[in-house]
């Protein structure tokens, strides 16, 4: 019986996980299977995923065929490095102890990645987070100037209201010479009439 190690989907639509099983090839995806390995969830960031190693790796030494999705979860996780080790010292090219020792030395090096992948991750998000704040108080000043704007009156109104004003007291001084010129020529113009009448009766 062929046997393959492959992805069982679960989950509701858009957010898949998936189960890692050991099944015959000829069964339906999301049939029956022979094993379950472990979990597969790509809905985080890294995806999560969590397989027994000891059973996943007897099923490959004993001839299960990793589909293409499995065979890099696996290679991930480290397992087909650690059958090429094995196979190594089967072979004679190397002892136990420098297989343990290059496979301890890939397990230390790959959290590491994956540690320095989570802390950008976390740092990106805070300067997203940070961006936007920024972002949202510029917007908050805008819209205070904007207000401030409306309910101050404009400038240019309260000028000309005061240049209005202006001309209308220049025109109340103005005439006020002229009511005084013209009450002081009243009074000259009176002068010579009354000084004429004596020069007639003398006529007489």
């Amino acid at each position: 019986m062929a046997t393959k190690i492959r992805l069982q989907r679960h989950g509701k639509k858009g957010k898949p996980f998936y189960y890692i099983v050991v099944a015959d090839a000829r069964a339906p995806r999301d049939g029956r299977f022979i094993e379950r390995l472990g979990s597969y969830n790509p809905n985080t960031n890294p995806a999560t995923i969590d397989i027994n190693f000891d059973k996943a790796l007897g099923w490959i030494n004993n001839g299960a065929q990793p589909t293409d999705t499995c065979r890099a979860i696996l290679s991930h996780n480290g397992l087909l490095f650690k059958k090429h080790l094995q196979g190594g010292v089967k072979k004679g090219a190397l002892t136990q102890e420098q297989a343990d020792a290059k496979f301890a030395e890939w397990t230390t090096q790959k959290e590491g990645q994956i540690t320095g992948k989570k802390s950008d991750l976390s740092s990106a998000k805070d300067a997203a987070r940070k961006a936007a704040l920024a972002a949202e108080a510029i917007k908050k000043e805008e819209k205070a100037a904007a207000i401030l704007a409306k309910n101050t009156p404009p400038v240019e109104e309260v000028e000309e209201t005061e240049v209005e004003e202006a001309p209308v007291a220049e025109a109340e001084v103005e005439e006020a010479p002229v009511a005084e010129a013209a009450a002081e020529e009243a009074p000259a113009a009176e002068a010579p009439a009354e000084e004429e009448a004596p020069a007639g009766d003398k006529a007489e």
